[in-house]
């Protein structure tokens, strides 16, 4: 079977009055907000580290699953070892490892007599399993102010890692998947307006509540005295002057943008449109009204000699 016509295998515009931005035939550049929402920024060359561990609970949410599973597990393991060396230096200094078994002889913890032994009744002691066979004595006075230190020091632990866990499972980044955006956008006329509009939708049967959309539109520029900003962002007005950002979003709704004198695209011709490298950005914000959290989805549409 033989190929089609060139002029036929290449992208048509769908109507005089509607200009598709559809995908680049070119290899394209690299999107400064992927599609899927996520920043496309990498942070590098941060000397003032520091900086992270001033905050360690946001620092431990915004980890990745593996590392917060590693340091999860470490920070447990971790303690327990060291409070079972405490118990086991307690039990070397006072004789216990050496004497416990004989016969009138009060040790600070029973049946405790090697290193393993001393790691379990930590384990036994942070977690209050208590399974009976080790005990501390009431003639262990140092034993009973570590006693107090572990199960405070515990909490405090579990409060942290567990708490760290708990926003981390609950954070609605999944809900966002629920959020469809259209593909593309499309520039066309709407009640004798030239109009950039694009369309939003949840799939989702607990709708957003209060929900806000907004556009940033990305792009370089050169200011008057010669200045060089790369990614610029200016806002893209698509009805915060009116309330109609503000979205009862229980079915699919079409979002548009003026482009008249404070537009952005004001100025852009159609040649220039085409040369131009820019990428528009639109983000829904509102509350999930099954948990009470704040979601966020992101969109982006990218432009290259697309118009």
């Amino acid at each position: 079977v033989k190929k089609l016509p060139k002029h036929l295998r290449e992208p048509q515009i769908s109507t005089e009055r509607t200009h598709l931005i559809s995908e680049p035939l070119k290899k394209p550049r690299q999107r400064y907000v992927q599609k899927d929402g996520k920043c496309n920024v990498h942070h590098g060359n941060v000397q003032e580290t520091y900086r992270y561990l001033s905050d360690l609970f946001t620092t431990l949410v915004d980890l990745r699953w593996r590392f917060s599973l590693l340091i999860f597990t470490l920070v447990y393991v971790v303690n327990w070892l060291f409070f079972g060396f405490l118990w086991w230096l307690i039990a070397l200094i006072r004789g216990d490892l050496v004497h416990g078994d004989e016969e009138g002889w009060t040790p600070c913890v029973e049946n405790l007599n090697s290193f393993v032994s001393a790691f379990l009744f930590s384990i036994e002691t942070e977690t209050t399993i208590g399974y009976g066979y080790r005990v501390i004595t009431e003639r262990c006075p140092e034993g009973i102010v570590l006693l107090l230190v572990q199960a405070i020091l515990g909490s405090i632990v579990n409060a942290i890692m567990v708490g760290c866990m708990f926003v981390k499972i609950s954070q609605p980044k999944n809900r966002a998947e629920t959020l469809m955006f259209s593909n593309n956008a499309v520039i066309s006329v709407r009640d004798n307006k030239m109009c950039l509009m694009f369309r939003v939708g949840d799939l989702r049967n607990s709708h957003i509540v209060e929900a806000s959309i907004r556009a940033k539109l990305i792009r370089s520029q050169q200011t008057k005295e010669g200045e060089f900003i790369p990614l610029n962002q200016t806002d893209i007005n698509i009805g915060f002057d009116t309330g109609d950002d503000r979205l009862f979003l229980v079915s699919p709704l079409i979002i548009s943008h003026e482009i008249n004198e404070k537009s952005p695209f004001w100025e852009m011709s159609m040649a220039q449109m085409e040369k131009e490298e820019f990428e528009i950005v639109v983000i829904l914000e509102g509350m999930v009204e099954a948990t009470g959290k704040n979601n966020v989805g992101k969109q982006t549409y990218k432009e290259k000699s697309r118009m």
